[in-house]
């Protein structure tokens, strides 16, 4: 699991892997950062638009110009730079991928 801690969203997801005793390694973004690699694989595989979280305040806080004329890439340079602007939390398990938490969708991941 991918995120910051102190996000809600991260804290609910965490919580569901608990209550159900699914172990996972919890990867601090504000610690250590994220790969390009990772992040470009994320986009190839969901697209920048689901990855990259614009109702976020950080990226609203963002200057017009940085904001404005979004692709891949760029999403991409902003991601890196401030990587609280990635959906949280990103989930990687045994090739499944899930951007936010969504009961639902881990169930279906977890066979929960």
């Amino acid at each position: 699991m991918y995120g910051i801690k102190n996000c809600d969203t991260i804290k609910k997801a965490r919580t569901w892997l608990e209550d159900r005793g699914v172990a996972y390694v919890f990867h601090y973004y504000n610690a250590v950062g994220i790969d390009e690699p990772r992040l470009r694989g994320w986009v190839e595989k969901l697209g920048w638009e689901t990855v990259l979280n614009r109702a976020g305040t950080t990226f609203r806080k963002l200057p017009e110009a940085d904001r404005a004329d979004l692709n891949a890439d760029k999403a991409i340079a902003l991601m890196i730079a401030q990587p609280s602007m990635i959906k949280r939390p990103m989930l990687e398990h045994e090739g499944a991928l899930l951007a936010g938490f969504k009961p639902d969708a881990y169930a279906a991941v977890f066979k929960a």
